[in-house]
């Protein structure tokens, strides 16, 4: 079945400048390729007012670390597309169905959300289902900060800010007038959050690491009444956003976990990935260059955030404690793909490493 209509899709504008700087796309890894003639193919037919009918290339987007994102090129349109990781998944991550939903409404309302045009859940095509999403252009910070941005305290100031102004107002986007008041069940969702870490974490498991035990008890103990429900983009971080030139935020990315619920779970993975040196989720990005934390610290975020939305922000630390958890199972969940041999990405190798302090200082937060 092959789902999702161009609507009054026109030929993708570019909305954003390019930065001039290193090419943020490869040749497609072996074990990752997939059949271009039939993609190619699929998309002329789907999207013809894009694409049109001449040749196609592809490349890969290599930095993830999940989700399969590549470039299709037709001419001068530049498509991107969004497939689930090889090998077996956890139930309910992944879910390109999902994200494209997502996407192809809150572009109306939310300017940071690329628009997606095209869904295909015929897994013959790309060998899973897949999606197609307007291109944006700009940096993504991962390991190391991008030679094409300013590497100033000003622009990361500026970043930092637009960082956590977007959060806010994603949380303000009124999602019952765009469709999307089904997306998730806000009653009851963060004890669920909690349920369905805890077993995701169960399920990816090898060794014992008590920290993790002990802190899914301790959030188990302490869900708090949430205040509201709202949009959750539910994976809010700093490499799921695209900088631009000045320091603003010119795409939001990774929509696949999107949901209604408590906006406190966004603000705490917000802050929980938020970290300095010395804080265990640092290693998550790698190297010094690519914190925030030295030009607006955690309670900055808090108060920035509180004053744009007006929301009660007391009790953050269960929330970024329940990040932390999701952060470590995560982190698992890639690194036993690696060990279990599902995937030959040697970059996952040491990322078990880093699951019990980040469950320890889960645990700190809650006072243990």
């Amino acid at each position: 079945m092959v789902g999702g209509a161009l609507g009054d899709a026109r030929r993708p504008a570019a909305p954003f400048p390019s930065i001039p700087g290193v090419p943020d796309t490869a040749p497609i890894r072996p074990d990752e390729r997939f059949d271009e003639d039939a993609v190619a193919a699929h998309l002329r037919a789907h999207l013809p007012d894009l694409v049109g009918g001449g040749p196609m290339t592809f490349e890969q987007f290599p930095g993830g670390k999940a989700n399969l994102t590549y470039l299709a090129r037709a001419g001068d349109v530049e498509l991107v597309l969004r497939r689930p990781p090889l090998g077996p998944v956890a139930p309910g991550s992944h879910d390109m169905r999902r994200e494209y939903r997502v996407l192809s409404a809150l572009h109306r309302a939310f300017p940071p959300a690329p628009r997606a045009y095209h869904l295909c859940e015929d897994p013959e095509v790309m060998g899973d289902v897949f999606f197609v999403m307007e291109r944006r252009h700009g940096e993504v910070i991962r390991e190391v900060w991008p030679a094409a941005l300013p590497d100033t305290d000003g622009y990361r100031r500026t970043l930092a800010e637009c960082a956590v102004d977007v959060l806010a107002d994603l949380h303000l986007v009124d999602y019952e007038a765009l469709g999307l008041g089904d997306l998730g069940k806000p009653e009851g969702f963060v004890e669920r959050q909690v349920a369905g870490w805890t077993d995701r974490w169960h399920r990816a498991r090898e060794d014992d690491v008590p920290a993790m035990d002990t802190l899914a008890d301790a959030l188990a103990g302490a869900v708090p009444a949430p205040q509201r429900a709202t949009l959750l983009h539910n994976d809010f971080k700093i490499d799921n956003l695209m900088a631009g030139p000045r320091g603003e935020v010119v795409a939001v990315f990774d929509w696949d976990m999107a949901t209604i619920g408590d906006p406190m779970v966004d603000l705490g993975t917000a802050l929980a990935y938020w970290s300095g040196p010395d804080e265990p989720t640092f290693g998550v990005f790698g190297e010094h260059g690519t914190t925030l934390a030295h030009v607006m610290a955690k309670p900055e975020i808090v108060e920035r955030y509180a004053a744009r939305t007006g929301f009660d922000v007391t009790g953050t630390a269960f929330y970024e404690a329940l990040a932390l958890f999701r952060i470590a199972v995560i982190v698992q969940q890639i690194y036993i793909r690696w060990r279990r041999g599902q995937t030959g990405d040697d970059r996952f190798a040491a990322l078990g490493a880093l699951v019990p302090p980040v469950a320890a200082r889960g645990v700190e937060l809650l006072g243990g």
